[in-house]
């Protein structure tokens, strides 16, 4: 897989996350294989793979519940999707409504139907080459070749054609979906400038901050007087450091808190970790400068001094990635156990000295970056599918992952080093409208398939007598 086709794979697998997901049937005997697990976690969306799996069974006395369009939802649907959503109810200790279970599902369905007929007026086709991807996706995240995952439809009693035509459908509704629901959406230069201001503030918020404290305490219930006269000693305090005194000696000498021994340094720490008194009070002052002025709070007064300011992370920067990578891909003279094994092997050789990364991904690797021994060049985060970003970020440079899975087959990654690069401000504003895209999608999702559903003919059905 070379550095363009996993940066392709990512946009890939946005559509196949809500096709992923596990492929089983209500019920099996007790030697049955265990159902196609999809360990990455099932999207908060329909689960696509057993819908269509559901909908390829035909069950005997099946009937027609609605008739949407061109289109039927079969009272079988609505029963498989009802006690789906039953299951997952029940699993987190829920109590489940099963006439509300039951509306939603074939509200859920007929939804769908709509969407499909208005996404083949549209035009709208996939390939066949495309369908195959996302079919060889289900495999991969099921660790499955995909002739085993063709063997476990069959042995379910799902015929695969049809398997592959609902798969197909789901696709249609995506990529219609994509290109009208998007158009509706509107992002202003004011939406994205006070976007702007939120993440700097937060960035503000959360970065790093050293202080160091002199405190003169008042004991709880003091009179006027002890109040005042402890006024005093804390301003006579800012007036030696104000006046050149060194900082941590006076605080050494007078300070009455914790860390007095330390002269007065708090430590450093999120400023969210701080009180927000602090925080405030030495908003605007740089490393190295004193509050001009007391900070009084509930346990005294307070003479303050900025040790270290850092700053925090607000979009302006990016980390970049430099990693390589060796891909076996499972076939069935190398089933997937197999190959994890040979990773393993390849990792322990690489940190024992006995072999080179490099000469590995050369020789083995199925991807195209193997001609470069495996590197991928430099990435931004997000640039490669979620499971290769998982375990490339938990890598300190040069360390090696255990193997892992995504759908292109089984990987170990090694990451090479990391940099830090500014972000050009029209990219960083144009992040942003992706940003708060994404915010206005669901209602805006809402609202097409209420329009869309306004328009299409509806007829409910009676089950037979």
């Amino acid at each position: 897989m070379s550095v363009s086709s996993l940066r392709a794979a990512a946009l890939l697998l946005a559509l196949a996350g809500s096709l992923l997901s596990p492929l089983s049937a209500p019920a099996q005997p007790a030697n049955a294989k265990p159902p196609l697990d999809t360990r990455s976690g099932p999207t908060p969306k329909a689960a696509v793979a057993e819908e269509a799996a559901a909908r390829a069974r035909r069950v005997p006395g099946d009937h027609i519940a609605v008739v949407v369009n061109s289109e039927v939802v079969t009272a079988g649907e609505v029963a498989a999707r009802t006690e789906r959503a039953r299951g997952e109810l029940e699993r987190r200790g829920e109590r489940a409504d099963l006439d509300a279970l039951r509306k939603e599902a074939q509200d859920a369905l007929v939804d769908e139907r709509v969407l499909v007929t208005h996404a083949r007026e549209a035009g709208a086709k996939i390939e066949e080459g495309e369908l195959d991807r996302v079919v060889a996706g289900v495999a991969a995240q099921n660790r499955l070749t995909l002739p085993q995952l063709l063997d476990r439809l069959r042995q379910e009693g799902t015929d695969v054609k049809r398997f592959r035509e609902n798969m197909r459908d789901q696709m249609l509704i995506e990529r219609v979906r994509d290109a009208e629901v998007i158009r509706r959406i509107r992002v202003s230069d004011g939406e994205i400038d006070k976007l702007l201001e939120e993440r700097r503030t937060e960035a503000a918020a959360k970065a790093p901050l050293n202080l160091a404290q002199i405190l003169i305490p008042v004991p709880e219930g003091a009179s006027t007087e002890q109040r005042e006269s402890r006024r005093r000693e804390a301003e006579g305090a800012l007036k030696r450091v104000l006046g050149g005194e060194d900082f941590a000696a006076v605080a050494r000498e007078l300070s009455q808190d914790g860390n007095r021994s330390g002269g007065g340094e708090i430590g450093l720490r999120a400023a969210d970790r701080l009180p927000d008194l602090f925080v405030s009070a030495v908003a605007g002052l740089n490393s190295g400068q004193i509050r001009p002025s007391l900070v009084e709070s509930g346990v005294g007064f307070h003479v303050l001094k900025v040790l270290e300011r850092q700053s925090g992370p607000d979009g302006s920067k990016v980390t970049e990635t430099r990693a390589r990578h060796i891909l076996l891909r499972p076939s069935d003279k190398l089933p997937p156990q197999a190959a994890a094994q040979q990773l393993a092997e390849m990792k322990r050789a690489v940190e024992a000295g006995r072999a080179k990364f490099e000469e590995l991904a050369a020789k083995f690797s199925a991807d195209g970056s193997a001609a470069q021994g495996g590197d991928l060049g430099w990435a931004p985060p997000g640039q490669f599918v979620p499971e290769f970003e998982a375990a490339m970020g938990e890598l300190a440079p040069l360390a090696i992952s255990e193997p892992f899975q995504s759908q292109f087959g089984l990987h170990i990654v090694q990451v090479m080093e990391r940099r830090e690069v500014a972000v050009d401000p029209r990219q960083q504003r144009e992040q942003l409208r992706g940003v708060l895209r994404e915010r206005k999608f669901g209602d805006a999702y809402k609202e097409w398939v209420a329009d869309l559903r306004a328009k299409a003919f509806i007829e409910m059905r009676d089950a037979p007598l």
